[in-house]
């Protein structure tokens, strides 16, 4: 099975839709090919945050008691009107609805995003996949995305600083593929991802809590950064100074 006969088939094998031949085999193509997992993992994160009711939002209150006021304000309008008052109501109705669901996706981005994080985060630890390439040389672990990705990430090593560095490995996040750089902090793991900015915006640090994971992320230099861990915020605070004085 080629990459993109998998990556067709994962949405339909992700709702048991295939047989088991076909099972059987996107199985086994994912046991050998690290991008259509981090594909695969990736759209069974997005399938569990649909299913969890996160995407929805609730409507103001008092939009229905406005729409029916409007309404009633056209039936006391002259017949020959009428066509014209409803159609202002209803397109009334469709630019509030639009504008809150635009509110709700803009305010939503960052957070739809952490929890991709988090999961990546947690995937990482959980089926023994930290790194592609392990390795604490910076002159190392850099070259092996060459030809792996569209960009070049930049690479640190920070153990003199006391956050060694453990390797890197492709992850897919944002629905893109993405550099994962992984540093330690005594018996923490620090995920560090990185992908290219859109235009070459610029975002200041933020920072967020999820699950007992600290999420710091920024852009500086054309590069999008989005580092989390459960060391203490004041330990990723100090490896975050160190990254953005480096880059």
């Amino acid at each position: 099975m080629t990459c993109n006969e998998c990556q067709n088939l994962i949405e339909a094998y992700l709702d048991g839709e295939l047989d088991l031949v076909r099972n059987l085999e996107i199985e086994n193509h994912l046991k050998s090919c690290p991008t259509c997992l981090a594909i695969y993992q990736n759209q069974q994160s997005l399938k569990v945050a649909f299913n969890s009711g996160l995407l929805y939002f609730n409507t103001p209150p008092n939009l229905g008691r406005r729409v029916q006021k409007s309404l009633h304000k056209v039936n006391q309008r002259r017949p020959g009107r009428v066509i014209l008052g409803v159609a202002a109501a209803i397109a009334a109705v469709v630019v509030v609805s639009i504008g809150f669901f635009a509110f709700f996706q803009n305010g939503s981005n960052d957070d739809a995003l952490s929890k991709e994080i988090v999961a990546s985060h947690v995937r990482s630890l959980m089926v023994n996949h930290l790194t592609d390439v392990t390795s604490s040389d910076q002159h190392t672990v850099k070259p092996w995305f060459n030809n792996k990705l569209d960009f070049s990430p930049p690479v640190e090593d920070l153990a003199d600083k006391g956050f060694p560095l453990l390797g890197g490995r492709l992850d897919y996040l944002n629905n893109q593929m993405v550099a994962a750089l992984i540093y330690q902090k005594r018996q923490h793991l620090i995920n560090m991802f990185l992908w290219p900015t859109q235009g070459g915006s610029k975002v200041a640090l933020k920072s967020s809590t999820i699950q007992g994971f600290y999420i710091y992320h920024w852009s500086k230099a054309g590069m999008n950064y989005w580092v989390i861990s459960d060391v203490s915020p004041k330990d990723l605070e100090e490896f975050i100074q160190l990254i953005q004085s480096l880059t």
